[in-house]
């Protein structure tokens, strides 16, 4: 499998008419891109788009684990996002469920499935998210969903760069960096 420059940016289709497909390839093996999907300390770095900042990153990272995310950008405004992990295969597949706090209806609540499928030292990303509706899935596609995620994939591309960059460094000096994400 062979990736050109484009690859590099956020796809997103709707393969069904209750689904979302949001695919994006990094330049860095499966281990440290799910480590960054799944790890507070990382998570605080990428996720969002530029201008909003994490300010919340609760991880149960477990089958029946939760998750709560809390994201503020321009003028203070905070969302909040949730759910439960129902399936975890380190470092190839997440499941999870989501919702939104008030931004959304309380009631709605998404199913999201993630593959980490590595290709020599590049991953692809596909995460998935199942809407209970057409009618949410279509007001999720009306959102700057595209925006804040496709940024938050720039952001982490730049920190797993930043990653790779420092572990060539160590190992140039001789640095043991099996202890890093």
């Amino acid at each position: 499998m062979s990736f050109g420059r484009d690859s590099c940016r956020l796809v997103v289709t709707t393969p069904t008419d209750r689904e979302i497909r949001l695919t994006r390839a990094f330049d860095a093996p499966a281990r440290l891109v799910f480590a960054a999907w799944t790890r507070p300390e990382l998570l605080m770095h990428w996720f969002g788009a530029r201008g909003w900042s994490l300010v919340t990153c609760e991880v149960d990272l477990r089958i029946g684990g939760a998750w709560r995310f809390v994201s503020r950008g321009p003028g203070g405004v905070e969302m909040v996002q949730r759910g439960v992990y129902r399936e975890i295969v380190v470092p190839r597949r997440l499941v999870q469920t989501e919702s939104y706090g008030d931004s959304w209806p309380p009631d709605v609540e998404s199913l999201v499935t993630t593959e980490f499928t590595e290709d020599g030292e590049r991953t692809t990303v596909i995460s998935t998210v199942l809407h209970p509706s057409r009618e949410t899935r279509d007001a999720a596609l009306l959102t700057p969903m595209d925006r804040g995620f496709g940024e938050g994939c720039d952001r982490l591309a730049e920190l797993l760069k930043s990653t790779r960059d420092s572990r060539s460094t160590d190992r140039r000096r001789g640095c043991d960096t099996s202890t890093r994400a």
